[in-house]
């Protein structure tokens, strides 16, 4: 009776639109693919002009092995940008940048870690199948055009990224009453808190971790081990190299007098660079406090305050103080809550004052692992927004930087993404006890 019932319920008009839904979207995915390929095609052909970020990179590890100090640019061959990164990275990418093989393949290379990124990256409450894979590959790879410039400028972005898929494998694992120790979930969390330590302005992401479905003492340890991850960088390179650690704070604190530094003038698709964008255009240049209010409210406004209040309105019928409820809402609903770590990180990095062109590769790690569980409509939205506008925008040549295009895209996507979330928070939930 329940096979005759069920044939003849998915045999009328419903199943015949689901259907046309499905091969619509079909295509859509197809088209994306094309688009995302021949776009990164371009990037195929041998061309000097590409891979400057590597080199400089490999040029401070050379200069550094000859006993030079890499911050300052002259000691940098071939190259007029500084080295941004801690001095305990200078041994640890030497193995990277041993024998020139890095610099010679890394469009090969890049590749590969940007498509095992899909294949690592966990799912939220469904089986593993090869057609979440391929989406997250998809979106790892075209999204926001992220690892397009990753792969033109030879950023170590790549590695971020790579290692940000490895961390979140770790931690949004299904959590056990008996999992006690969770070494691998605290192993995911020194991970993650090392990834940030790479650039340490990202490191807000970290908070997320606090809504991860576990008791409220296990993610404070979770935090804490992340938190330890991120500082042991910077305290092994304050130990044991103290002379390139002040050289460190002044090339990014723009302490060297003739060359490239982090300031806030530099170019940058962010939220602050679209503050001081504003307060240029007013006649306000100079006025660096306005920049940063108008910075604050955006981030809050956009991206922050929406994020809380979705919160807010799931837990709205538990009962006690707010921290109970909200631990206790997360416990009882561990796939949402998943869900809404992925989104926090994904929005905290996002509100990141100095968010570049090749760091929308590792924002596009975070919200592949969110995609694969919209609904067609969302995801067909998050498709064409996300991956087919900037990526037509690229193949047709206007440029990218400079612009605010990159953060426009991944905004709206951060959009669909919670309004998915406050719309349906228990689907996850149904899904995951369904045969």
């Amino acid at each position: 009776m329940s096979d005759v019932t069920g044939t003849a319920r998915w045999s009328g008009p419903s199943a015949e639109m689901a259907g046309q839904r499905n091969a619509r979207l079909a295509c859509l995915i197809a088209l994306v693919a094309v688009l995302v390929l021949g776009n990164l095609a371009n990037y195929a052909a041998p061309d000097m002009n590409y891979g400057w970020d590597i080199r400089v990179n490999c040029a401070a590890v050379e200069a550094h092995v000859d006993g030079l100090d890499p911050y300052y640019v002259k000691n940098l061959k071939g190259t007029r940008f500084s080295y941004p990164y801690l001095p305990a990275t200078l041994d640890a990418f030497r193995p990277l940048c041993a024998g020139g093989f890095l610099v010679d393949h890394r469009r090969g290379v890049f590749l590969a870690i940007a498509v095992l990124c899909g294949v690592v990256l966990p799912g939220i409450g469904r089986t593993r199948s090869l057609r979440d894979v391929a989406l997250r590959g998809l979106y790892v790879l075209g999204a926001f055009v992220g690892f397009e410039w990753v792969l033109a400028s030879g950023n170590f972005a790549i590695l971020g990224g790579g290692l940000t898929a490895a961390a979140l494998a770790l931690l949004l694992r299904p959590a056990k009453p008996d999992d006690r120790h969770d070494v691998p979930r605290m192993a995911g969390a020194a991970l993650l808190g090392i990834v940030m330590s790479f650039k340490l302005v990202f490191c807000p992401v970290l908070a997320a971790l606090y809504f991860l479905p576990l008791p409220r003492r296990r993610k404070l340890v979770l935090m804490t081990v992340a938190g330890l991850g991120f500082a042991l960088p910077i305290l092994v390179s304050l130990v044991f190299y103290p002379g390139l650690f002040s050289s460190w704070l002044l090339a990014i604190t723009g302490g060297i007098p003739g060359q490239h530094s982090v300031q806030i003038e530099e170019t940058n698709p962010s939220l602050l660079l679209w503050a001081q964008t504003i307060v240029d255009r007013v006649g306000l240049a100079d006025s660096k406090p306005l920049v940063f209010a108008i910075y604050a409210l955006a981030a809050s406004a956009l991206v922050l305050a929406p994020l809380g209040w979705s919160l807010l309105r799931a837990i709205r019928n538990n009962e006690g103080s707010l921290p109970a409820r909200l631990d206790r809402w997360l416990i009882d609903h561990p796939q949402a809550a998943m869900r809404i770590t992925v989104l926090a990180m994904y929005g905290l990095y996002l509100c990141s004052p100095r968010l570049k062109e090749y760091a929308f590769f590792e924002l596009a790690v975070y919200a592949a692992v969110l995609i694969v569980d919209l609904p067609a409509a969302a995801l067909a939205a998050v498709l064409t927004i996300g991956v087919a506008v900037p990526t037509l925008v690229s193949i047709t040549g206007v440029t990218i930087e400079g612009g605010f295009v990159q953060l426009a895209v991944a905004l709206m996507c951060f959009w669909i993404l919670l309004l998915d979330f406050r719309a349906e928070p228990e689907r996850l939930e149904q899904k995951a006890v369904r045969p």
